[in-house]
């Protein structure tokens, strides 16, 4: 059970997600730096592949791309009211995956107490 597919997806998102916080704050810190262009962060779609193919390890990371949105006058495409929109909805995230890992953790807690 500790090694099993739902645990090793949980633990990939949390992975994933914790990396786009730091993205995340890297670009509203570099928000009024020339030339900057805003990070994105993807490990959805790795995790998403590797379930399917049936993989049970973390074999997907996430990437990091540069951001293609357009740029202002100094070459910074950082918008502060998207990150925040990113920033809020990826710890609503982290809460949910942390939540559902800690809920599996409560049921073989229960099994080991009960055997």
């Amino acid at each position: 059970m500790i090694g099993d597919v739902t645990s090793s997806a949980l633990h990939t998102a949390l992975n994933g997600l914790a990396q786009r916080q730091r993205v995340t704050a890297d670009n509203i810190a570099n928000l009024q730096t020339p030339g900057f262009l805003a990070g994105r962060v993807d490990f959805e779609s790795g995790l998403r592949g590797a379930l399917s193919d049936g993989r049970t390890s973390a074999a997907s990371t996430a990437t990091v791309r540069r951001s293609l949105e357009p740029t202002r006058m100094d070459g910074n495409n950082v918008n502060l009211d998207a990150e925040t929109v990113i920033a809020t909805e990826t710890g609503l995230r982290y809460q949910l995956a942390l939540g559902a890992l800690g809920g599996k953790y409560d049921v073989m807690r229960t099994a080991l107490r009960t055997a």
